[in-house]
This record gives C-alpha cells, structure tokens and sequence, in this order.
C-alpha cells in the first residue's frame, strides 16, 4: 500500500466517525431524525427530573453518537 492509499483510507475512517450511527425504525419516529439525547430528555423531563448544564452536554453528545430515522425519507 502507497502512502496516499493509506492517507486516503484514514480519511475515510475519520469521515464514518464523524457521521452518527442511524437507526431506523418504522412508524415510531416523525418525519424528521430524532438524536439519542433529545430521547433521553424527553424521557426523563416526562418523570420530572429537571435538566442541568451536564445534562445538555450528555444530550448533545449522544446525538452526535446515534440518530432515529423515518422508515423511508419523503
């Protein structure tokens, strides 16, 4: 393997990091992705657990990590 092969193949490991890991799943998610932590909030602001600080940045950290698609997009 080149040195641009290997360079080429580390940025596209780098690139599928970037992107979140989607899930799919049929007629439990609106038309639009839903992030992991926008769940988690949703979930515990139901219960009553008050947000904090730390709370958004898990948030936002897990909708970085994994995202609810529609089945199909429209």
């Amino acid at each position: 393997m080149t040195g641009e092969e290997s360079k080429n193949d580390q940025l596209e490991q780098v690139k599928s990091r970037d992107q979140p890991h989607r899930v799919r799943l049929p007629g439990f998610v609106s038309d639009q992705d839903i992030g992991f932590g926008d769940v988690i909030k949703r979930a515990t602001s139901a219960i009553g657990i008050q947000p904090c600080s730390g709370c958004e940045q898990r948030a936002a950290l897990l909708n970085r990590w994994l995202v609810f698609s529609p089945w199909r997009r429209r």
